[in-house]
């Protein structure tokens, strides 16, 4: 069976948890089973049942599988070196624990057998909504995505086996784990993004209607998929591709990346630049009702601060005053 990859994140104590819930034991801890769920690449538990139907010999017996091991045991010990059943480590319910992961791990060269013959060929899809962002999904390679607000990411359950790929609808910052036998590749609207181990910023479709790529490590290909027009990306640069166009241009935005780290930084740029990074990057919707407002010069960091607090600040340098209607600031001078 595959290793599950963050196996490390679970303690001695919760394994044994899992291992119970397993075996179908009850397990009262409905966190620790959501955790597993969400972190098992493999899909263990859905395998383990569909396993267990499709066996002639109905349920697994684990205490039996548990008494076969130990005759095992004791046969292979040294004289006088038999396993003492009193001792409290091997005893009752660890052992049918360990009999169970035992099953587990032996049936596991099946699973793999059958995946690799397209029977599991599902597909594994992170969404987010409008008051979400930077959702972590981690891949079987170690790679290592986060998706922006109203974003979409699906990949097969096989990932890693022969190919590495994704589709990606909306925005997602990824860093990829290096494999030059494996191209990590993303299907991203109307283009295709090829690299072997980067960080990188993708977005599908911008205000332009073009795929657009921020590098910030490595190289990156891009390319249309209606058309054989591509081009390389370095680092530092931003590639816009679309039906009409392609080109590069290096980034002079030191907040291109703010969705995924929270923070801002100002030297002196007009409220109207803020007021739309902090629509992106905080989901905040603010309006002035003078237009003189917006060109106010700002020149504070904004740290993962709260709206409130956020606004208030704003308010407070400039003398102004807000009403908040449902979602949206009103701006007024005081």
């Amino acid at each position: 069976m595959k290793e599950m990859k963050k196996k490390e994140d679970f303690s001695d104590r919760e394994w044994e948890e899992i291992a119970s819930f397993l075996s179908g034991e009850n397990v009262d801890r409905n966190d620790l089973l959501e955790r597993f769920m969400n972190e098992d690449e493999s899909h263990t538990a859905e395998q383990w049942k569909e396993l267990k139907s499709r066996t002639n010999a109905g349920e697994i017996n684990v205490d039996k599988a548990w008494l076969n091991v130990q005759e095992r045991i004791d046969v292979s010990a040294p004289a006088g070196n038999k396993i003492i059943p009193e001792l409290s480590f091997f005893s009752g319910r660890f052992m049918k624990i360990a009999a169970t992961l035992l099953i587990l791990i032996s049936v596991g060269i099946t699973l793999i057998y059958i995946n690799n013959k397209g029977a599991f060929t599902r597909n594994l899809t992170y969404i987010t909504g409008n008051d979400q962002k930077n959702l972590k999904v981690s891949l079987p390679d170690g790679s290592v995505i986060f998706l922006n607000r109203n974003s979409e990411l699906t990949y097969r359950t096989s990932f890693g086996k022969h190919t590495r790929n994704v589709n990606l609808s909306g925005e997602a910052f990824f860093d990829i784990s290096p494999d030059a036998a494996k191209p990590f590749i993303i299907t991203a609207g109307n283009a295709q993004v090829k690299v072997i181990g980067t960080s990188f910023n993708v977005i599908t479709e911008n205000d332009q209607s073009s795929v657009e790529v921020f590098v910030k490590t490595g190289r990156v290909m891009l390319s249309e998929n209606a058309a054989s027009r591509s081009l390389e990306v370095d680092p530092g640069y931003v590639g816009k591709i679309s039906s009409a166009s392609a080109y590069t241009e290096l980034n002079n935005n030191p907040n291109y990346l703010s969705w995924n780290t929270g923070r801002l930084i100002y030297n002196g740029q007009k409220l109207d630049i803020v007021f739309n990074d902090l629509r992106r990057v905080y989901n905040m919707e603010i309006i002035a009702d003078d237009p003189a407002i917006l060109q106010n010069l700002w020149t504070s960091p904004i740290d993962n601060q709260p709206q409130e607090t956020i606004i208030r600040l704003i308010c407070a340098s400039f003398n102004l005053s807000y009403v908040k209607d449902g979602t949206v600031y009103h701006l007024s001078k005081k």
